[in-house]
């Protein structure tokens, strides 16, 4: 039988936090190959990068330390599935999926410690 075990990170360190427009959240998130989801929690839209997977990287994350090198934030309320917006860069309408991860407790204290910085109402 597989033994199967649980082990969230324990930490998370975070090295650049940016509150952008809506509009440059969304045109981030599009690229040649298609769009990348954004996630909303608590009140905030936002995206993050994460560090390149190298050596130490990895061990760092077997250990329960994840590194979000820059996330981009805006305040959105409410929850929407989908977002469409016209891109005058584009010169169509756009979609951008959000995915709702009010149910990760890391994005939760995530959320709640940014509100908390940046006094964020």
């Amino acid at each position: 039988m597989t033994k199967v075990v649980f082990s969230p990170a324990q930490e998370l360190v975070v090295h650049e936090v940016v509150e952008v427009s809506k509009d440059d959240l969304l045109l981030e998130r599009i690229t040649p190959n298609g769009n990348m989801p954004l996630y909303w929690c608590n009140g905030l839209l936002f995206s993050f990068s994460s560090v390149p997977m190298t050596e130490e990287v990895v061990k760092e994350y077997l250990k329960g330390r994840i590194h979000w090198l820059e996330v981009h934030y805006t305040r959105m309320d409410k929850y929407t599935p989908l977002i469409t917006f016209e891109s005058p860069e584009y010169k169509s309408t756009m979609n951008v999926k959000v995915i709702d991860t009010s149910f990760s407790e890391m994005h939760m204290e995530f959320v709640k410690w940014l509100k908390d910085k940046a006094k964020i109402k």
